[in-house]
This record gives structure tokens, sequence and C-alpha cells, in this order.
């Protein structure tokens, strides 16, 4: 039963849950009783924050920190990158069939599983970050721990990213749901490194990385305090009575997730190549040192001031449209990997932190219509976006996966010291390459599959309101 803010129950929400999944609301009705609140949606996105800001940290500075700080061997830290990508996208689906099929309890069936991770994945988290005092047997600790921050950041993940499309009451807060929790927001923590000295022999950097382990326990409560859960409204056929092959199977043979899907390989690991080299490249192959946290501040602080402007645009022109503007950085990239100085730096990373913006922000815009879509098509009842989502994210993390662990094999055979003052120029060039030519490709490549064939249908007002409905197996406002 859903509740006001008061803690009354709304009559205009009650008599909605009440209804079949077939209702379909009077023409005129007062529509916003299935919308969220600013509340619910600032709860909602502070939940998302913890994880958001150990993301940033570690596409930003976790290259760098293994490489210069633990003084890893290039090849070590790309199995490392490679593992812990793995086990993230390994354990997406697991998460997904889990979550799907746990039972109710009195916290709900989804918030039992964000609860749990939490303690763990903030402890994988600080140990990540924590210098050991051995050295011949770091790159399995790092292994460990990077493993344990991926695989564990995905039930928690997939308890609050999944629900981005059924916590709204209509198409509008699918869009508007998303845009807290797509940006990448952090101050960043780990002490800059110019390979003179390691600089992980500093006492505060395991504070700083306690700092952000602490916001996982505060957020998450934030959160707890914020939404409900409410039970699953009756459908006219469950996706439960599938196995998650099955499902899965279902949902990779519908063309417009397929298109989706294969597109954003290509974008996703563009954009995380482009913040894990970006460190790398001011360090090593430009003289841009002194303005590593400033460059990275700016992309994250254009980030957030672009994405309201970007959920206009996505209103306003399409989502299709909208999709242009990640091909904003490729010139730019390109140019900061030919004329490396600071003034062009500055403006490449403001044109990236909006590029990057709408990359994170487009595709869990554009996933609810392809719901939609095969909703439509297939008459399935609630569970089915959990299949959708969790393998949506075991795809895009499997290719940043392959882009990190090759591109950093190719560093390795490119002459990469770890802790070296000055590097081999063949690194130098390597790094230009893994921030100018490759990007530019993969992102190319990414809109190209975007852009053809016909986007997928969207439903009628009243029938996307049905489908709401039918969907609506989480949150709502307390």
């Amino acid at each position: 039963m859903a509740v006001s803010p008061g803690g009354t129950p709304d009559p205009a929400i009650e008599p909605l849950q009440s209804q079949p999944a077939a209702h379909t609301p009077e023409p005129g009705s007062d529509s916003r009783a299935g919308r969220l609140s600013f509340c619910t949606k600032v709860c909602y996105g502070i939940g998302g924050v913890p994880n958001q800001v150990a993301s940033s940290a570690t596409a930003f500075y976790l290259q760098l920190f293994l490489l210069d700080v633990a003084q890893i061997p290039a090849a070590q830290v790309s199995l490392v990158l490679f593992g812990g990508k793995v086990s993230g996208a390994a354990a997406d689906p697991l998460a997904g069939f889990f979550i799907n099929r746990s039972r109710r309890t009195g916290s709900g069936r989804l918030m039992p599983w964000v609860l749990g991770c939490t303690p763990f994945i903030a402890l994988a988290y600080f140990f990540l970050w924590f210098l050991p005092p051995f050295t011949s047997l770091r790159g399995l600790w790092y292994m460990t721990f990077y493993c344990l921050f991926q695989a564990l950041a995905t039930p928690e993940g997939a308890g609050l990213g999944h629900r981005v499309p059924v916590d709204h009451g209509d198409g509008g807060d699918a869009d508007g749901g998303c845009g807290p929790r797509t940006h990448r927001v952090w101050r960043p923590h780990v002490a800059q490194v110019r390979g003179r000295r390691a600089p992980g022999a500093d006492p505060r950097l395991p504070r700083r990385a306690t700092v952000v382990t602490v916001t996982y326990p505060v957020c998450i409560a934030l959160l707890r305090l914020g939404v409900k859960e409410q039970p699953e409204p009756s459908g006219p056929a469950s996706s439960q009575d599938l196995s998650f092959l099955a499902g899965l199977v279902l949902t990779v043979r519908h063309p417009p997730y397929r298109k989706l899907v294969i597109s954003f390989l290509f974008i996703s690991a563009a954009v995380q190549m482009e913040q894990s080299y970006l460190v790398l490249f001011c360090t090593h192959a430009s003289r841009l040192q002194d303005h590593v946290q400033s460059l990275v501040l700016t992309i994250l602080v254009s980030a957030v001031l672009s994405t309201p402007l970007w959920e206009w645009v996505l209103q306003r022109f399409g989502k299709r449209m909208s999709a242009f503007g990640i091909s904003a950085m490729v010139p730019f990239a390109i140019l900061l990997a030919a004329l490396p100085t600071a003034p062009v730096a500055y403006v490449v990373s403001f044109v990236s932190g909006v590029s990057i913006a709408v990359s994170l922000l487009l595709p869990w815009s554009m996933l609810p219509d392809v719901v939609d879509d095969f909703q439509m098509q297939h008459q399935h009842g609630p569970g089915m976006e959990t299949i959708f989502y969790s393998s949506y994210v075991f795809f895009t993390k499997l290719s940043s996966a392959s882009a990190l662990g090759i591109s950093m094999l190719s560093l390795e055979f490119a002459g990469y010291k770890a802790g070296a003052c000055k590097q081999a120029e063949e690194v130098v060039v390597t790094l230009k390459v893994l921030i100018g030519a490759m990007p530019t490709c993969m992102i190319l490549i990414g809109l190209c599959i975007l852009m053809v064939g016909p986007a997928p249908k969207v439903p009628s007002q009243g029938t996307s309101c049905q489908q709401s409905l039918r969907r609506r197996t989480s949150y709502s406002i307390a």
C-alpha cells in the first residue's frame, strides 16, 4: 500500500494499485498520482552515490595507483582490471537470477540485497586503496579486493539500477529518475603521482579511503528511510514462470535490445578507456601532471551541470538525436593527443564531461522503451526488467574488461616501467593512441550501429500507464 508523506494512505494511489494490470486510466485523470515525488528521487539518487563515487575513483585513478604507487607490473595490472570487470560481469546475471526469485521480507524483496552487500563492499573498497607491507603478492592482493568490490557492487547496483524504469508512473519519470545517479561525482582522494616517489606511504591515504567507505552505510540508510517496497501487482503472465536462461534468450533475440547493447558495448568501452588513461596520459605523456586533479574535477563538474540540459534535450529532440552528443568528445580527444597543452586539456575535459554525461544517461533512458516494446510483443509479466538490466550491465562490463585488459597489455608491450620517472617514447605514443584514436573509432562504430534501423515503438499514453502499473515491482514514496 502506498503511503503519503504524512503517513496516511493516499487515496489517489490506492485505487490504482488495487486494480488489475489491464486497467486503463480514464482520459483526463491526474497522472501525477503514479509519479515519483522529488523526495523519492533524491533518496533514490543518494542511495546510488557510494557506488558512483567509488566507480569514479577506480575509473580515473586505480591504474595510476597500481602502476606507480603499488608498483605492480603492467601485465599484472591488466589481469587485475580484467579479472575485476569479469567478476562484476559474471555477478550481474547471477544477481538478477537470485533477486528475481528471492522471497519478500519485512524490508521487501530487493532491499535486503542492498543492505546485506553494503558493509562488505565498503570494506573491499577500503582495502583496494590500502598499501600492504609485502611486495611479492601485491598483484594477488589487489586482484582479490577488486574482484570482491566489483562482484559485491552488482547485487547492490541491481537492487537500485534496474529500478529506474519501475519506479515511475509514466515515461517521463524514466528519464528524470536517471539524473541523480548518472553523474559520477566524487572528490579525488588519491594523491597525485609524479613518479618521483610513491605517495602510498602518505598516512592520509587510508583516511581518505575511509571517508568514501563511510558514505556507504550513510547513503544506504537514507535510501532505506526514503523509499519503501510495495507488493507486485497481478499480471496476465509472470516472467518468473520462465527460467533465467529462457528469459535471457528472449531478451537477446529482441532486435531493439540487441542493437542497443551492441552499440553501447563500443561506446561504454570508449568512455571507460578515456577515463582510465587520462591521468596516465597527463602524468607520463605530457607535462600536465600538475593539472591532473583540476582536469578530473572539470570533467565531473561539467558532467553534473550538463545532465539537466541533456534531460531536456532527450525530451525535446528525442533520444536518438541526443546520442550525437556523445560524438562531441571525438575531435577534442584527438586534439589533446596531438597538442597536449593546459588550455587544450581543460577544454577537452569540459567537453568530455558533457559527452560522458549523455553516454551514461542515454542507455538507461532508452532501456525502458526497449522493455515496453518487448512487453507489447510478448506480453510477459513483471520481472523481465531484471533480466534486461542485468544482462545489459553484464555485456557492457565484459566489453570494458576486454578493452581495459588488452589496452593495459599494450603498455606492457610498449615497455612501461612501474614507478619510473620517465617512460619510453613507445609508451608515450601508446598512451596517445589509447586516449585519442581508440575511443574515437569505438564511439563512431557504436553510434553507427545505434542509428541503423527504426527506433523501438513507443506505446500510447494509456498503454504506457498499463505497463507502468505492471512493471511497478518495487519502490514508492514512504
